[in-house]
């Protein structure tokens, strides 16, 4: 009976994380923001702790891997499309797109499509045992929930406008599938000299945590970005 229970705590926290996406998903459809930030850092805890108890207990299974991408797919790539698609019906339209406006926010889930074919091609790709190769859909979550939740009012002025909120969104689903190496943050040991871009990056996460409040998550995942890039052409 133990053994049975221990097989099903992955699981179960696999659909915590998938439950959290979906209120992730109706909050952001409602406006609600700030709800829909903490569903989706919520559901990207019970999806670290997923792996983490599969591998601890031994109980890692085919069904689990799938159950995984099903979830990520809806808290990280339903979710943030969701956010993206209501402000789509906030942001300022350029005349020239008005006869679009009521079509235009639903060309947010192709953010959603792109993370399913990101997950599908992570799923099978060997070479990202231990970095990267585009953008991982929880970063990509984090982003847009960060700069949405802490930019609102200006990507609601006239500052800023649907054109562009379009073109940042095809970025970041170019980003998602991109054949762009990306370190991840696993240490193998402390040293300085195997380690330098990981140390860079954590030091000049810490201004920004203090300064940037709701926006600092968009900002890191730009520094991210920003070191993966730099460190590839040094390369």
């Amino acid at each position: 009976m133990a053994n049975i229970i221990t097989r099903q705590i992955p699981n179960t926290l696999t659909c915590c994380n998938l439950i959290s996406g979906c209120m992730a998903t109706g909050a952001a459809f409602h406006g609600n923001m700030e709800w829909a930030v903490i569903m989706i850092i919520i559901g990207a805890v019970f999806d670290f702790f997923d792996g983490m108890s599969a591998r601890l207990l031994h109980v890692s299974s085919p069904i689990g891997k799938e159950l995984d991408s099903l979830a990520d797919v809806v808290t990280f790539g339903v979710a943030p499309s969701a956010m993206v698609f209501y402000m789509f019906t906030q942001v300022v339209y350029p005349e020239f797109l008005e006869p679009i406006r009521g079509i235009l926010p639903y060309s947010a889930f192709l953010m959603a499509a792109f993370s399913a074919l990101r997950l599908a091609k992570f799923n099978l790709d060997e070479r990202q045992t231990s970095s990267f190769i585009g953008l991982p859909t929880p970063a990509n979550a984090l982003f847009w929930a960060s700069l949405i939740l802490g930019n609102r009012g200006f990507l609601i002025s006239e500052k800023f406008n649907a054109v562009f909120l379009f073109l940042f969104m095809l970025l970041f689903c170019f980003l998602l599938v991109a054949e762009l190496p990306l370190f991840a943050l696993k240490f193998k040991n402390l040293s300085w000299k195997d380690n330098k871009i990981k140390y860079i990056f954590l030091v000049g996460c810490v201004p920004m945590f203090a300064f940037l409040k709701y926006s600092s998550f968009a900002a890191i995942i730009v520094w991210y970005l920003f070191l993966s890039i730099l460190t590839r052409k040094q390369n």
